[in-house]
């Protein structure tokens, strides 16, 4: 029964998230601040993790399908898919459901044992408002900037290790990735992004919020969203595929 009380609260607080703001000047300084804090400093674990993404997937399809008979730049094409519709969304996301979700957690989790939140509330202000909806909404303006930059950089990975390894002559990668091209596997791609985005600022902020102890309930709240948020990114993956692609 637990898991329907906390649907039902979660569904709650995304309702009192969506509140008016206090005051849009301050709104929108909060936003600018978040993209940086939440956006920005992601861009260096993103290219990291595409760039290797690309090149494993590059070599493991390579030594995998070492047969005359199949065209060498079915390599470039499967890793263009492979980041375009999997890696680039679904295990960046992942991976920002770890850093940027346990840091909205702990952050708002903080504030809540700290007892500012309700410092907040005494002034009339409406906290889940004025703390979670800037981080949400930067959140998920910037995350289609980062599955784009994970997509090209995933797909130069597997170039480079292509290359360098002698796996896949240039020509035929290139060729690859520009074969039976499909532009919504990139709309595909960023609408995945942009829902994950919006459940990993949610869902980490909504047991970020309720967390009641001291720093050691914190710290469970902070990992028990980023459970949460992977469940949830998994679940809406599948869900996604299915309207989308099917």
């Amino acid at each position: 029964m637990k898991v329907f009380f906390h649907i039902g609260r979660y569904t709650l607080f995304v309702k009192k998230v969506f509140g008016r703001p206090e005051k849009h000047t301050v709104f929108l300084k909060q936003i600018v601040r978040e993209i940086d804090k939440l956006g920005i400093d992601s861009v260096g674990i993103v290219l990291i993790i595409s760039f290797f993404m690309g090149a494993v997937v590059t070599l493991q399809t390579a030594y995998n399908i070492d047969m005359p008979i199949i065209p060498r730049y079915t390599i470039g094409f499967a890793t263009r898919d492979s980041m375009l519709l999997e890696f680039s969304s679904t295990i960046v996301g992942l991976i920002l459901a770890g850093k940027v979700g346990s840091n909205i957690a702990s952050e708002i989790g903080t504030m809540r044992v700290s007892e500012q939140i309700d410092a907040l509330e005494i002034m009339g202000i409406n906290s889940a408002s004025y703390l979670v909806l800037p981080k949400m909404v930067a959140f998920v303006l910037i995350i289609p900037f980062l599955v784009i930059i994970s997509m090209g950089v995933g797909i130069t990975g597997g170039y480079i290790a292509g290359s360098v390894t002698g796996e896949v002559p240039s020509a035929d990668y290139i060729y690859g990735i520009q074969y039976s091209f499909q532009p919504f596997f990139v709309v595909y791609s960023l609408i995945k992004g942009m829902v994950f985005a919006f459940i990993i600022s949610t869902a980490s902020a909504y047991w970020g919020y309720h967390a009641r102890g001291g720093a050691l309930e914190v710290g469970s709240a902070s990992t028990t969203a980023v459970v949460t948020s992977s469940i949830l990114i998994l679940l809406f993956n599948l869900i996604l595929t299915q309207l989308l692609l099917a």
